[in-house]
């Protein structure tokens, strides 16, 4: 069943934000009830009314649901052969190590801004659901020719999924949608490309979006200190 929900879900937050893509606006009011924020950082973001995130300074991470941009295998063999092709064991590599990257980096930057990580539930800790998916990556090194580079004029892109909940009573509280790109705007032709590349790529993106968790995080606390100033 959890399989399903989230299934479901990633779908309903494609669709959203595929129309937005598109040109359309997006609803001002979600499906779960959660109302659309005005200028926000990332492409979309939706927040539950009366929600506050000052009360958390604990977070409990879940591991990423990591899904790869629809027939992204059959494109990238479509110019490889032989052990060039990318195989079904290098797609659960790269998801493996991606998971494994977006856990140590929010990890590094919440525990840097004294948010600690931690795996009980409580009234001080959010729950964090993390999903990456259209997973577009440009020149992956397969496991046949582990030291292999290719030449490409960007590297990968993929959207952020993160659902940020309540650890106690599983309320949810905001949802944010992210598209990153890989492409260089500084470079008019082709850079040499390899898994170091792609890591970096990855990790810059990772680490601006836990980034922006801490600012949410951090404001939501001085928003509450001068409240409680004020009272005083």
């Amino acid at each position: 069943m959890v399989t399903v929900r989230n299934t479901l879900l990633i779908f309903l937050l494609s669709f959203s934000f595929a129309t937005a893509v598109a040109g359309d606006e997006p609803p001002r009011l979600s499906h779960d009830g959660l109302v659309l924020v005005e200028d926000s950082k990332v492409d979309q973001a939706y927040v539950q009314p009366g929600a506050d995130l000052g009360v958390y300074d604990k977070v409990m991470l879940a591991k990423p649901h990591i899904a790869f941009k629809k027939k992204w295998q059959r494109d990238q063999n479509r110019t490889r052969f032989g052990e060039w092709r990318v195989t079904d064991e290098d797609m659960e590599r790269i998801v493996s190590r991606t998971k494994d990257l977006f856990g140590a980096v929010f990890f590094e930057v919440l525990e840097e801004h004294n948010y600690p990580v931690v795996s009980t539930a409580g009234a001080d800790v959010l729950l964090v659901r993390p999903a990456i998916i259209d997973l577009d990556v440009t020149a992956p090194n397969v496991s046949a020719v582990p030291l292999s580079e290719t030449y490409a004029a960007r590297g990968a892109d993929a959207t952020l999924f993160m659902e940020l909940y309540d650890s106690v009573t599983g309320q949810i509280l905001i949802r944010a949608i992210d598209k990153k790109k890989g492409k260089r705007k500084d470079l008019a032709w082709s850079i040499m490309r390899n898994e170091t590349g792609n890591r970096a790529d990855a990790e810059k993106a990772f680490r601006f979006w836990a980034e922006l968790l801490v600012e949410a995080l951090d404001n939501a606390r001085k928003g509450n200190s001068k409240e409680q100033a004020g009272n005083g």
